[in-house]
């Protein structure tokens, strides 16, 4: 019974024992850690470093040099439009106050000062179905020069066959410039001029 008493009493001292020894094995160990912990400086620096490389301005480029002034146009040349491919038009002439007068080129003058001179000739297209039909006419014409050497009141006195070349040959005959009549330095209108436009086929070619 007394041996059973002496060896509860050494195990309760040697639990003790080694129950002290964890305790303090811990405490030194948070000893440590706190001091590790000590010891650590932060240093927060709130200025850059300065650097070596230099700045460097952009310099704008030079301005572009000012546009040159366009060439001085000549005056326009009078000018024929052809357009029929392969389809000759004819232009006998011009009936001017009573008088016969030929255009057979552009720029060609009335013959007296102070008449209208035709600047601008455009030949009238050949209609598609009177060239695939083989048809062959011509439209005789009435019109007025304005003031400004523009076509008006164009107007159909005569044509073979009747409404097939009519229409495109006014609508040539409104595209034509003039340089109008002038009387006592002053621009004149010229009603009742009359011109008959032929519509042939070409075939020589």
């Amino acid at each position: 019974m007394g041996r059973f008493l002496v060896s509860i009493l050494l195990g309760a001292a040697v639990t003790f024992g080694l129950f002290a020894f964890m305790a303090f094995l811990v405490s030194s160990g948070d000893r440590n850690k706190d001091e590790a912990q000590e010891n650590i400086i932060v240093e927060v620096n709130t200025t850059p470093p300065k650097s070596s490389a230099e700045t460097r301005r952009r310099v704008p480029p030079p301005p572009p040099p000012p546009p040159k002034a366009p060439p001085k146009q000549a005056p326009p040349e009078p000018e024929a439009s052809n357009d029929n491919a392969g389809l000759q038009f004819n232009m006998p002439g011009v009936q001017l106050a009573g008088a016969s007068t030929g255009l057979s080129a552009p720029g060609a003058g009335f013959g007296r000062d102070g008449e209208a001179t035709p600047i601008v000739r455009i030949e009238p297209k050949y209609p598609i179905q009177a060239a695939r039909d083989g048809k062959e006419g011509w439209v005789k014409l009435s019109f007025t020069i304005n003031e400004i050497g523009g076509v008006e009141d164009v107007k159909v006195i005569e044509a073979q066959p009747k409404r097939i070349f009519d229409k495109e040959a006014k609508r040539a005959l409104r595209k034509w410039k003039y340089k109008p009549k002038v009387v006592d330095g002053k621009p004149m209108k010229q009603p009742g001029l009359t011109v008959q436009l032929d519509f042939k086929m070409d075939g020589g070619k």
